[in-house]
């Protein structure tokens, strides 16, 4: 799917492309319709959050994270709060070198100031993208290839996060999938929740391992930390985060978020 240069009208967005890449401001809530690339393309929260739905699963994207989604896959995006979306999309030589699924990477200093450098809209033909100060040189092709370099082996080094949550293919799990994403606070446990989905807890149990590679409490637990995401983005604290995502008090919710995402609710919320 070729690049336009223009901009997209999609949901509000201010929105500026071209051919390597792109920047767009969403405001809080806005989408983007469904599409698919014949590039692979990593995508940065500079601010905000963004939750990136693929037909492989959902991918919730911090400012501390960048999201990989290899071409082919039908992906649309979703802003949680102001987000500042930065776009780059690899040749299929880089794209080799990551995964062929989509996934999220932590990102370094580095890859975050190469990120922002390759998005600069002045660096890439829009002189009239504002930001004051003296005027920005554009990249040449060989600095572009050096810093796209760069950036994906600072990736390559990076961990993966457990912030890319896969879909269950069986039919019951995805009808658990629906319940706990619907009501993330529910304690139902799996027994009871196999009861609504006509399914035991062993059954369950064995297609989570199966399908995911997780336990139960893992993947709630998951579930439960992507929804406070975007609770935290929209501008809650933590002490409703948590109770709204089902902890009994903050501090066993503060222990599960920092695990996951690296950083405690409180300075993630505050942009650190």
């Amino acid at each position: 799917m070729p690049v336009p240069r223009q901009a997209h009208p999609d949901a509000g967005a201010t929105s500026l492309t071209w051919p390597s890449g792109g920047r767009h401001l969403w405001p809080s809530g806005g989408s983007s319709e469904a599409r698919v690339h014949a590039r692979g393309h990593l995508v940065y929260a500079a601010s905000g959050v963004l939750v990136l739905h693929s037909e492989s699963g959902t991918s919730i994207v911090p400012a501390n994270r960048v999201a990989w989604t290899p071409a082919g896959f039908t992906h649309r995006h979703r802003a949680h709060g102001e987000t500042d979306m930065r776009i780059v999309f690899l040749s299929p030589s880089l794209a080799r070198l990551v995964p062929e699924r989509p996934v999220v990477f932590r990102v370094s200093g580095l890859a975050r100031e190469v990120l922002l450098a390759l998005t600069d809209p002045r660096r890439n033909g829009h002189d009239d993208a504002g930001g004051g100060g003296e005027a920005v040189p554009r990249y040449g092709r060989a600095a572009r290839q050096r810093l796209l370099r760069v950036l994906v082996e600072e990736l390559r080094e990076a961990d993966e996060q457990p912030l890319h949550l896969p879909h269950p293919r069986d039919d019951r799990l995805r009808a658990v999938e629906r319940i706990l994403s619907g009501t993330p606070a529910d304690t139902t446990t799996l027994a009871g929740l196999g009861r609504q989905v006509g399914a035991g807890a062993r059954t369950l149990s064995r297609l989570l391992r199966d399908e995911l590679g997780m336990t139960f409490y893992e993947w709630r637990t998951q579930l439960r930390v992507h929804h406070a995401l975007v609770l935290l983005a929209e501008g809650h604290d933590t002490t409703h985060t948590a109770h709204a995502c089902g902890w009994a008090n903050p501090s066993s919710f503060i222990t599960a978020f920092t695990d996951l995402v690296g950083t405690t609710p409180g300075r993630y919320r505050a942009g650190g």
